[in-house]
């Protein structure tokens, strides 16, 4: 029997703290624990495999940390440096095959074809994948590699050894070979949708694999569910094309900013950053929301309407608006969101428009801080504390450009 695969998918392992290790190489082979900020008692955002092994994960404190693993080295993640890693690691493997889709700052997808998807020949794509970005990139920097006829089979199979592993999943072998995995160990099954599917009762992987695809849609209470279904059985599946319509940024406050003033000022920050995504993307917005997540209650959001546009000095006029409602008491976070996006070709002349125009001097701008660096021109004052990378931060299914580390 000829056994053939069609997706390549692989995971870099331990990715932030791997990149720690690759900036300071006299951290290889140590436990390594990198922090969301560098301030007391921060959290882990990431763990090396020697810390993982130890029990530290994502949302570890530092006190913890040490407790389960003495002798951890703690670093602040640098999201620009991680960017640069990343687009290190695609040159690496483009000498290998070409990347057909970025998923994150650390999975990515390859398609395989023709005589590359006999199961041997892929799995030599694979070693080579993985050595060219030890070789070309650094030693520290590990993948796992998993091969299967789906990109959902694909990742599982890449999943299944960490670090470095090269595994591949074809229906002739399942649901035996992941029978092991719990529900929510499945690629977007979250906690929520295992308990439905528990619900229904489904209590493990193989009676998953084995519904109707119907039964699925039913369970989802959308045709993903049905497609999900499928993938997980190998089968080829058309996922729709998604349009995004929203660009968002949110930062949980440090003390410093922690007042009514602190987070208006960082709530402008962040409206700053994401018009000029706008700007740079092509887009228009029609609707902006205010999130305030105070020190004790429950989140309050806050949503304006507005015509299409691109204008800094608008948004923040309109965002002051919406402050003006918001209750003086301290907050543990904050968010601004700009949705209703439209591309430039869509969006119609507003006949009510302001007559001035400042979109060319939010581009000048744009342009200043670009070549001069960040805050060559300001809108306004700056939060009373500074903190590194505010609308610049690597986020799921978001990798951040250089442009926005010179915002």
């Amino acid at each position: 029997m000829t056994l053939r695969v069609s997706t390549l998918f692989f995971d870099m392992n331990s990715f932030y703290a791997s990149v720690a290790q690759a900036e300071e190489p006299a951290l290889m082979g140590r436990p390594v624990g990198v922090l969301t900020a560098d301030a007391p008692n921060a959290a882990c955002i990431a763990a090396s495999i020697e810390a993982k092994r130890k029990g530290v994960g994502m949302g570890t404190r530092q006190d913890e940390a040490r407790s389960l693993c003495p002798g951890i080295v703690f670093r602040p993640v640098k999201h620009d440096v991680c960017v640069d890693y990343h687009h290190a690691i695609l040159q690496a493997v483009e000498t290998v095959i070409p990347v057909h889709r970025v998923w994150s700052i650390d999975e990515c997808s390859c398609l395989l074809m023709g005589s590359q998807q006999d199961l041997p020949c892929a799995l030599d794509i694979g070693r080579a994948l993985q050595q060219a970005v030890l070789a070309q990139v650094s030693p520290a920097l590990r993948c796992s590699v998993g091969l299967g006829p789906t990109r959902l089979l694909a990742k599982l199979a890449a999943g299944l050894e960490k670090p470095g592993g090269l595994h591949w999943l074809l229906p002739h072998v399942l649901p035996d070979r992941i029978a092991h995995l719990a529900l929510d160990d499945l690629p977007g099954v979250s906690w929520r949708m295992r308990a439905r599917l528990e619900a229904a009762g489904i209590m493990d992987v193989p009676t998953l694999y084995r519904i109707p695809p119907k039964r699925a849609r039913a369970i989802w209470a959308s045709v993903s569910g049905e497609r999900f279904v499928r993938e997980l059985r190998g089968e080829t599946v058309v996922w729709p094309e998604t349009r995004r319509n929203m660009i968002g940024h949110g930062q949980v406050l440090t003390n410093g900013n922690k007042t009514p003033e602190g987070a208006r000022l960082v709530s402008r920050r962040l409206l700053v950053k994401a018009a000029a995504r706008l700007r740079r993307e092509g887009l228009y917005a029609r609707n902006l929301s205010l999130g305030l997540r105070p020190i004790s209650g429950q989140g309050i959001r806050y949503d304006s309407t507005i015509r299409a546009t691109q204008d800094t000095f608008f948004l923040l006029s309109t965002l002051s608006g919406l402050w003006a409602a918001a209750p003086a008491a301290p907050l543990r976070s904050v968010s601004v969101t700009l949705a209703g996006l439209l591309p430039a070709a869509d969006v119609m002349d507003d006949l009510f428009a302001p007559e001035a125009d400042r979109r060319g001097l939010c581009l000048a701008i744009d342009r200043l801080n670009q070549r001069f660096g960040q805050d060559t021109v300001r809108y306004g004052l700056l939060p009373p504390h500074h903190v590194a990378y505010t609308g610049a931060k690597i986020a799921f299914g978001r990798i951040p450009t250089a442009e926005d580390f010179r915002e």
